[in-house]
């Protein structure tokens, strides 16, 4: 069995000073240093030589990896298991190949800064991750620590907090936390005028809705107006029972066949941070608001494909679940998808029209399941008067392979 030939180092702003002395050994002994300039010019004083870290990072792995063998040393900021460079090499090398001494993160000087409970705070990075990821997150009195690239993103966020309605929340701007630079800085989001912030830098919220924002609720179903479509979305209420079907548990592999709008893999998203859904749709014109709708609701890591099912499925990895809200009909379709769905996975399947609708009621003597039929009726303005407005009905056929 290899030994471990690649320490991981995580600094804070102290620098070497702050560094165990089984952290500092395993500098002082390295072949190679990697990491980021500014890690690279805390470790100067020890004359190795260095790799820095290329941008984009990924491109620096396979140099990395090239020096499997020799005593290579990455420093990194603070705990590099949280949001850190640990993980991403942790996933293309066996543990057993690295070993890392962790350092004071950010999110914990923050709260110790802040005075926060750090297991009741949202922690995030947004290096380099879209700010609109914080929307699900965005609630009355929720607190979040949000680790930013540059002073530029704080502002970008307050911005972004202002404009749905979340001015009044209270920012907190942390610089090099735990370091001679250390500086804290309050404001509201709707004020916000900080200039010349230093990295690192975090970004902590308490948040505070106006009376117009909107909120986005924890539960399944989302209000249809949080979705862009052209028609072709799947009502709130279908929705809801929709995701109860599928049931999403944490973890798992969403294919969303007929995606349209995006709405159901958005939710299966919005489950579970360790989700995953694949959106297949034949329309090309439907993608890019697939897209801004998963952006806006803070799951931009949607993946949307066009094509059209069962040919667009092949070479997809194997999925935990499996939603068919268009093109049912398809000949081969349901082969295709049965032999592909792991063992206990879920099969739902909605219908409109009446072809469909016989398709599943075939497939639900064969296969056995659950087959629902279900009617919406929204009550409406008709005439001056207020009259019940009945929606297409759907019937739903879920399974359990």
């Amino acid at each position: 069995m290899m030994e471990p030939w690649l320490s991981i180092v995580g600094l804070g702003e102290d620098g070497i000073d702050g560094l165990s002395a089984a952290a500092r050994e395993a500098i002082e002994q390295a072949d190679l240093l990697a990491g980021g300039a500014r890690h690279l010019k805390l470790a100067a004083g020890f004359g190795k030589p260095v790799l820095p870290w290329e941008v984009p990072f990924e491109a620096s792995i396979p140099k990395l990896l090239a020096a499997r063998g020799r005593r290579v040393t990455v420093l990194a900021s603070g705990d590099p298991f949280w949001f850190g460079v640990a993980s991403t090499l942790a996933a293309r090398l066996p543990l057993r190949e690295m070993i890392v001494w962790p350092a004071p993160s950010t999110f914990g000087w923050a709260a110790a800064r802040l005075g926060w409970p750090l297991e009741q705070v949202t922690t995030l990075g947004l290096h380099a991750r879209p700010i609109t990821m914080l929307r699900p997150h965005l609630r009355p009195k929720a607190r979040l620590i949000v680790l930013l690239r540059d002073g530029a993103a704080a502002a970008q966020i307050a911005a972004y907090l202002d404009g749905l309605g979340f001015g009044a929340s209270r920012l907190t701007v942390l610089e090099a936390l735990g370091g001679p630079r250390e500086r804290i800085r309050d404001t509201r989001a709707y004020d916000f005028a900080l200039s010349d912030i230093a990295a690192p830098v975090a970004l902590a919220i308490e948040a505070q809705p106006d009376a117009q924002a909107v909120l986005m609720p924890r539960t399944s179903g989302l209000p249809d107006e949080l979705f862009q479509h052209d028609g072709q979305l799947t009502k709130r209420e279908i929705r809801a029972v929709t995701l109860s079907s599928l049931a999403p548990r944490g973890n798992e592999l969403l294919w969303d066949i007929g995606a349209g709008s995006g709405a159901i893999g958005i939710e299966w998203l919005l489950a579970d941070a360790g989700n995953r859904a694949i959106g297949i749709e034949a329309r090309a014109d439907r993608l890019q608001v697939a897209r801004d709708n998963a952006a806006a609701l803070g799951v931009p890591h949607l993946d949307i494909r066009h094509g059209r099912a069962p040919q667009a499925l092949a070479g997809l990895p194997t999925p935990d679940a499996v939603f068919i809200g268009g093109g049912g009909t398809e000949p081969g379709l349901f082969d295709a998808v049965w032999q592909a769905l792991r063992p206990g996975g879920r099969l739902v399947a909605n219908a409109v029209t009446l072809e469909t609708e016989a398709l599943l009621i075939a497939l639900y003597r064969q296969h056995g399941g659950s087959l629902l039929r279900l009617g919406v009726e929204r009550a409406d303005q008709v005439g001056g008067f207020t009259a019940w407005r009945a929606a297409m009905p759907i019937v739903q056929w879920s399974v359990q392979k």
